[in-house]
């Protein structure tokens, strides 16, 4: 399950709109739009079907990155622990949370076939600043679909997500319960310690952060 939600995490969440046009579309038609221009690269890069996770984290960071608000998900995934943390402590956790989730859906992104992605009609009002967008994935052979709800918030540059829930488990809910954990049992720099360790599990390196991603 968890394969899946990064899977599609990755791929539905691939905004690819330049800035200036980024940050004056609504955001299910930001969605929509690019989750094709993504779906497209995908079955036309041979390097990207066969898994080049260097090709990969690049496409992420291109396509993907831009459009998660990291910092937010990191304060919201920590919780109550947040404030006790130390200006050092919360840009390493910004950085090594990011790191996981980059090399998480980077690898199950290289696993998509031929799934398709359905959004639904979002009704907002034009001075709403925080939405949920609808999604399903369609999967082959009459499987039941997949719903997947991203909550964006509006800012200054765009439309940013900060939470993904997957048939009705939050990605941020279900990483504060394990961090929170992990702080009681080893603090906060142990939670530093710990993502990093999980990120270096992993193959080639995600590409370097931009500054205030």
């Amino acid at each position: 399950m968890l394969r899946t939600f990064f899977l599609f995490l990755a791929l539905v969440s691939g905004f690819g709109a330049g800035p200036a046009l980024a940050a004056d579309m609504p955001p299910d038609a930001l969605a929509r739009g690019t989750t094709q221009e993504v779906i497209a690269i995908l079955k036309q890069d041979k390097d990207l079907r066969n898994g080049d996770l260097t090709k990969v984290y690049q496409l992420v960071e291109a396509k993907i990155l831009p459009n998660f608000d990291f910092n937010r998900m990191t304060q919201l995934a920590v919780g109550k622990n947040w404030p006790r943390a130390t200006a050092r402590q919360k840009e390493a956790l910004v950085t090594e949370f990011r790191n996981l989730l980059v090399r998480t859906y980077s690898t199950s992104l290289t696993a998509f076939t031929n799934q398709t992605v359905e959004f639904k009609p979002l009704t907002m009002k034009p001075d709403d600043t925080d939405v949920t967008v609808h999604s399903e994935i369609r999967q082959p052979g009459g499987q039941q679909p997949i719903p997947i709800d991203y909550s964006m918030y509006k800012t200054s540059f765009g439309w940013k997500v900060y939470d993904v829930t997957i048939d009705g488990v939050s990605l941020v809910t279900n990483y504060r319960s394990s961090f929170a954990s992990t702080i009681r049992q080893k603090g906060i720099d142990g939670l530093i310690k710990t993502l990093a360790e999980r990120s270096a599990r992993g193959g080639a390196q995600p590409v370097p952060p931009r500054s205030g991603s």
